[in-house]
């Protein structure tokens, strides 16, 4: 049975766009099996599919030093349903900051820390600044990242 990676991605702009598809680009990976992706954004996505998914990543803007509403909005909607059923569920960040991301990223990761997630990156990669391609390199990464480990049973 194939094992679930749930993206779930705030997409206001082309930019943000171009790095939720290089994170699907990076999970569906020609080199990876066994790893069904399913994308969602923030008000697409609720409980149950969390619930189902064996990895999520999560792709967030910065706005005034906070994530999106939207990835807010879905935290809210998720949390108390998913609390004690998926602990320990590996999870992948990025955000895109124009600016410095770090307030975001506390955000995030205190909500997370809530959840009782555990994280499959060092740390949370912020697409600090103008924009760059090699954003989307890092992204696809990323993706490559959460799928190949659960595949490999890692993660």
């Amino acid at each position: 049975m194939n094992k679930s990676l749930l993206i779930v991605a705030h997409i206001p702009s082309p930019n943000t766009m171009v790095l939720r598809n290089a994170v699907i680009k990076g999970a569906k990976s020609p080199d990876i099996t066994g790893i069904d992706v399913v994308v969602r954004t923030p008000f697409e996505a609720d409980a149950e599919d969390v619930l189902l998914a064996d990895g999520i990543i999560l792709g967030t803007t910065e706005n005034l030093g906070y994530m999106s509403g939207a990835l807010k909005d879905f935290f809210d909607r998720i949390y108390y349903p998913c609390l004690e059923v998926k602990q320990g569920l590996p999870y992948g960040i990025y955000i895109r900051a124009g600016h410095d991301g770090t307030g975001t990223k506390r955000a995030v990761e205190t909500i997370i820390t809530g959840l009782r997630w555990n994280p499959v990156q060092e740390d949370a990669l912020i697409c600090r600044g103008d924009y760059k391609p090699d954003f989307e390199d890092q992204c696809e990464e990323l993706g490559m990242l959460m799928a190949a480990g659960l595949e490999a049973g890692i993660f």
